[in-house]
Protein backbone atom coordinates (compact mmCIF):
# COMPACT_ATOMS: atom_id res chain seq x y z
CA UNK A 1 0.00 0.00 0.00
CA UNK A 2 2.51 2.26 0.92
CA UNK A 3 4.76 1.11 -2.44
CA UNK A 4 2.50 2.17 -4.15
CA UNK A 5 1.74 5.79 -2.43
CA UNK A 6 5.52 6.42 -3.22
CA UNK A 7 5.71 5.72 -6.65
CA UNK A 8 2.40 7.52 -7.79
CA UNK A 9 4.03 10.44 -5.85
CA UNK A 10 7.26 10.22 -8.30
CA UNK A 11 4.93 9.10 -11.19
CA UNK A 12 2.58 12.66 -10.59
CA UNK A 13 6.21 14.64 -11.27
CA UNK A 14 7.06 12.90 -14.59
CA UNK A 15 2.72 13.05 -15.45
CA UNK A 16 2.56 16.75 -14.38
CA UNK A 17 5.73 18.02 -16.38
CA UNK A 18 4.50 16.70 -19.58
CA UNK A 19 1.15 18.10 -19.16
CA UNK A 20 2.53 20.95 -17.78
CA UNK A 21 1.10 20.68 -14.98
CA UNK A 22 2.94 22.55 -12.16
CA UNK A 23 0.77 22.39 -9.38
CA UNK A 24 0.41 18.72 -9.41
CA UNK A 25 4.28 18.61 -9.76
CA UNK A 26 4.65 21.04 -6.64
CA UNK A 27 2.85 18.96 -4.40
CA UNK A 28 4.82 15.97 -5.31
CA UNK A 29 7.99 17.62 -3.93
CA UNK A 30 8.84 18.32 0.04
CA UNK A 31 10.00 21.83 0.72
CA UNK A 32 13.57 21.10 -0.39
CA UNK A 33 14.83 18.84 -2.86
CA UNK A 34 18.26 18.11 -3.55
CA UNK A 35 17.80 18.11 -7.63
CA UNK A 36 20.62 16.15 -9.67
CA UNK A 37 21.51 15.97 -13.49
CA UNK A 38 24.89 16.51 -13.08
CA UNK A 39 25.52 12.92 -15.22
CA UNK A 40 23.38 14.20 -17.84
CA UNK A 41 24.60 18.44 -17.81
CA UNK A 42 27.61 18.39 -15.70
CA UNK A 43 26.12 21.05 -13.60
CA UNK A 44 26.54 20.22 -9.74
CA UNK A 45 23.35 18.95 -7.95
CA UNK A 46 22.07 21.71 -5.80
CA UNK A 47 19.08 22.27 -3.47
CA UNK A 48 16.16 23.70 -4.55
CA UNK A 49 12.61 24.52 -4.01
CA UNK A 50 9.85 23.37 -5.98
CA UNK A 51 8.49 27.01 -7.60
CA UNK A 52 12.69 26.70 -8.41
CA UNK A 53 12.26 23.86 -9.93
CA UNK A 54 9.48 24.54 -11.95
CA UNK A 55 10.99 27.89 -12.67
CA UNK A 56 13.78 25.81 -14.51
CA UNK A 57 11.32 23.06 -15.98
CA UNK A 58 8.90 25.24 -17.19
CA UNK A 59 11.41 27.64 -18.93
CA UNK A 60 12.51 24.66 -21.26
CA UNK A 61 9.52 21.82 -21.62
CA UNK A 62 6.99 24.31 -23.06
CA UNK A 63 9.47 24.70 -25.90
CA UNK A 64 8.41 20.56 -27.28
CA UNK A 65 5.40 20.30 -28.88
CA UNK A 66 4.62 17.64 -26.36
CA UNK A 67 7.19 15.03 -24.00
CA UNK A 68 6.45 11.87 -22.92
CA UNK A 69 8.15 10.59 -19.87
CA UNK A 70 7.81 6.75 -19.07
CA UNK A 71 8.82 4.91 -15.44
CA UNK A 72 9.13 1.64 -14.55
CA UNK A 73 11.11 -1.23 -12.79
CA UNK A 74 10.23 0.39 -9.02
CA UNK A 75 12.55 -0.78 -6.39
CA UNK A 76 11.07 0.31 -2.99
CA UNK A 77 13.09 0.98 0.02
CA UNK A 78 10.96 1.97 2.41
CA UNK A 79 11.89 2.37 6.66
CA UNK A 80 9.44 4.55 8.27
CA UNK A 81 8.92 7.20 7.56
CA UNK A 82 11.62 7.66 4.59
CA UNK A 83 12.09 5.44 1.49
CA UNK A 84 14.83 5.29 -1.32
CA UNK A 85 13.23 4.04 -4.80
CA UNK A 86 15.62 3.22 -7.85
CA UNK A 87 13.55 2.74 -11.12
CA UNK A 88 14.37 3.12 -15.06
CA UNK A 89 13.26 6.65 -16.96
CA UNK A 90 12.68 6.94 -20.88
CA UNK A 91 11.78 10.23 -21.80
CA UNK A 92 10.68 11.41 -25.54
CA UNK A 93 10.80 14.88 -26.45
CA UNK A 94 8.95 15.88 -29.60
CA UNK A 95 9.33 19.24 -32.00
CA UNK A 96 7.56 18.48 -35.01
CA UNK A 97 8.36 15.10 -36.32
CA UNK A 98 11.78 15.19 -34.37
CA UNK A 99 12.39 13.46 -31.45
CA UNK A 100 15.08 13.37 -28.88
CA UNK A 101 15.28 10.47 -26.27
CA UNK A 102 16.75 10.32 -23.26
CA UNK A 103 17.61 6.89 -21.10
CA UNK A 104 19.00 6.56 -17.65
CA UNK A 105 17.95 5.50 -14.01
CA UNK A 106 16.38 7.41 -11.10
CA UNK A 107 17.23 7.62 -7.74
CA UNK A 108 15.05 9.52 -5.77
CA UNK A 109 14.35 9.72 -1.50
CA UNK A 110 10.90 10.36 -0.60
CA UNK A 111 9.67 10.98 3.30
CA UNK A 112 6.52 10.88 4.64
CA UNK A 113 4.18 14.04 5.61
CA UNK A 114 1.14 13.28 7.16
CA UNK A 115 -0.56 10.80 4.75
CA UNK A 116 1.34 11.36 1.73
CA UNK A 117 4.73 11.44 0.42
CA UNK A 118 6.90 13.70 -0.94
CA UNK A 119 10.49 13.84 -2.70
CA UNK A 120 13.37 15.09 -1.63
CA UNK A 121 16.31 13.68 -3.56
CA UNK A 122 15.85 13.41 -7.54
CA UNK A 123 18.92 12.30 -9.18
CA UNK A 124 19.38 11.14 -12.76
CA UNK A 125 21.76 8.33 -13.62
CA UNK A 126 21.98 9.45 -17.09
CA UNK A 127 22.94 6.49 -19.61
CA UNK A 128 22.34 7.95 -23.23
CA UNK A 129 20.57 9.86 -25.30
CA UNK A 130 18.99 9.45 -29.46
CA UNK A 131 17.70 11.15 -31.97
CA UNK A 132 17.74 14.88 -32.53
CA UNK A 133 20.31 16.29 -29.75
CA UNK A 134 19.91 19.68 -30.89
CA UNK A 135 16.39 19.62 -29.50
CA UNK A 136 17.00 20.89 -26.46
CA UNK A 137 18.17 24.34 -27.25
CA UNK A 138 15.68 24.31 -29.68
CA UNK A 139 13.17 23.72 -27.29
CA UNK A 140 15.22 26.23 -24.52
CA UNK A 141 14.88 29.00 -27.42
CA UNK A 142 11.20 28.83 -28.40
CA UNK A 143 9.76 28.05 -24.99
CA UNK A 144 11.72 31.95 -24.14
CA UNK A 145 10.21 33.59 -27.32
CA UNK A 146 6.72 32.02 -25.39
CA UNK A 147 6.67 34.34 -22.62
Amino acid sequence: MENDKIINTITTIFNGADARDWRKVKAAFADEVLLDYSSMNGNPAATMTPDQIISTWSGFLPGFDKTHHHVSNFKVNQQGDRADVHFTGIADHFIGQSKWTVEGTYDVEAIRQADSWQVTKFRLNFEKQSGDISLPQKAAELASSKK
